[in-house]
């Protein structure tokens, strides 16, 4: 399982937040069983910090999520994170759909303590549903992931909501149907390609986009991001 962590932080302060995150956090959230598989800079959001942590299954998400929220690295940098953060609960629970071979493992290479951040970017989105059993998800793998793959952004990462009661309260999320996906490109030049290709596409167009949109409870989430130094997902 996978929380997918969006973080609206006090403006200036970011890159405060990522170098503590990278030094501290993601070393001592893995010891406790946890995976850190990406951390990110919004580009659209100057203010936003994005990362995705994954469990293996819902009780080591609880039992790690105590060792770590107690243990002594938090309590040494939770007043310097704290500081820099408005707003930490916009949080969603999502179990994979599917995996491809471009997202990170337990156990992935990750650059050290310090590495510069990569020139890549890692982009996607948040379908908001209406309920678990729309006939979204067969609706994205049937029309969706054939056109996101086409225009050069097949999905390193498909995921849904899991219905299930927050096993670690101290920590909200939110409650709500979702399906998001992730992709990562070499560049923004890469990106701005996909975005080329799949405005240009007249399937695209008229047909997946129109239905994306009325099978959505509301508007989708867009994110378009920059991996910090230590992300894995690069």
């Amino acid at each position: 399982m996978v929380d997918l962590r969006q973080y609206t932080l006090r403006p200036g302060q970011r890159d405060t937040l990522v170098d503590v995150f990278d030094e501290y956090f993601v070393d001592g959230q893995e010891a406790t069983g946890m995976h850190i598989a990406g951390q990110f800079r919004d580009l659209d959001r100057p203010d936003r910090f994005v990362w995705i942590r994954g469990f293996p299954d819902y009780e080591t998400r609880k039992a790690a999520s105590e060792a770590f929220y107690t243990g002594p690295v938090w309590r040494a940098h939770a007043a310097t994170a704290n500081a820099t953060m408005i707003d930490s609960d916009n949080v969603l629970l999502l179990t994979p759909l599917w995996f491809g071979d471009g997202f990170p493992r337990l156990g992935s290479p990750r650059p050290p303590v310090g590495a510069d951040a990569p020139d890549s970017v890692v982009a996607g989105a948040v379908y908001h549903r209406g309920s678990a059993d729309d006939g979204f998800v067969e609706f994205f793998g049937d029309h969706v992931v054939p056109e996101l793959t086409a225009s050069g952004a097949e999905p390193v990462v498909v995921l849904e909501s899991l219905v299930a009661e927050n096993n670690f309260p101290a920590l909200p999320m939110r409650d709500e149907i979702v399906l998001a996906w992730f992709a990562r490109f070499d560049d923004d030049a890469a990106y701005d390609e996909h975005r080329r290709r799949l405005q240009s596409s007249a399937r695209w167009q008229q047909f997946v986009l129109p239905e994306l949109v009325c099978r959505s409870a509301r508007p989708a989430q867009e994110l378009r991001l920059r991996p910090t130094g230590r992300s894995q997902l690069r």
